[in-house]
């Protein structure tokens, strides 16, 4: 298998995006360490399902990824980083003059200074291996702008912003960093907040997810995490060597407008 011998690291991977991708990597071959700030029977279940279905080693680590200690110590304790999948991330919306201090710190903490820790702890790793690649979950908040998101629009800018430095640092080794620029993807997240929307405008399910969900994503259709992890899975591909440094639009056209 393509990426068999590899180790996959994906933070914020025991549901949504994270969890797709880590299943698609282990599918094409990688072995994987899953991770989340929580320490639950669950989350170890949850490893102990995927290496059952795909027939790889995945382990399942605890890490806070808001702490910058416990960033470095998830590769540290993962042993080898082949794959790195920043992929943790939160939210809150509000306007700048009542943004809360402490949201904006946790969002920056975790939608930002996690890549840039565990990118500096997994990189003496792969260039001991000779080959890495550096994924980063971005957004389409990371190539445009939306109002009363300014912590999270920051940190998403910020993410492109490290994903090219890295890929300069890195351009004359066998290791690519790439940042994923998803639109709007249909988690379970965003599926909950769909009925309370529906009663607050009063609308039917398809007219909030088109006209309000939807409403800057020109396609008027949501991205997949499948989508999502295929990209991620093509990135590890032989064919995407030369692709580094880019940020990768999944958005159904909104940056394009």
């Amino acid at each position: 298998m393509e990426l068999g011998g590899k180790l996959a690291v994906v933070t914020g991977s025991t549901s949504g995006i994270g969890l797709g991708v880590a299943r698609a990597l282990a599918e094409r071959g990688a072995d994987l360490v899953l991770n989340s700030f929580t320490d639950t029977a669950a989350d170890h279940a949850l490893a102990e399902e995927i290496a059952s279905e795909t027939g790889r080693q995945v382990r399942y680590i605890q890490g806070d990824m808001s702490d910058a200690a416990q960033c470095r110590a998830l590769v540290e304790k993962a042993g080898r980083c082949d794959i790195l999948v920043n992929n943790a991330g939160v939210q809150h919306v509000a306007p700048i003059d009542r943004f809360p201090s402490e949201k904006w710190d946790q969002i920056i903490a975790i939608n930002l200074s996690a890549a840039f820790h565990t990118t500096a702890a997994a990189l003496p790793l792969m260039r001991q291996a000779g080959w890495g690649r550096v994924i980063n979950i971005a957004s389409a908040h990371g190539l445009t702008a939306s109002p009363f998101k300014s912590a999270y629009v920051a940190a998403k800018h910020g993410v492109v912003g490290l994903s090219k430095t890295v890929a300069l640092e890195t351009a004359e080794e066998a290791i690519t960093c790439n940042a994923i620029c998803p639109g709007y993807v249909l988690t379970p997240l965003v599926e909950a907040q769909i009925p309370d929307t529906m009663k607050e405008y009063g609308m039917d399910r398809e007219t909030v997810v088109r006209d309000v969900l939807l409403a800057r994503q020109p396609s008027k259709e949501f991205v997949t995490v499948e989508q999502i992890a295929g990209t991620a899975a093509f990135l590890c591909s032989a064919v995407a060597d030369q692709i580094t440094g880019t940020a990768i639009s999944l958005d159904g056209g909104w940056t394009a407008l």
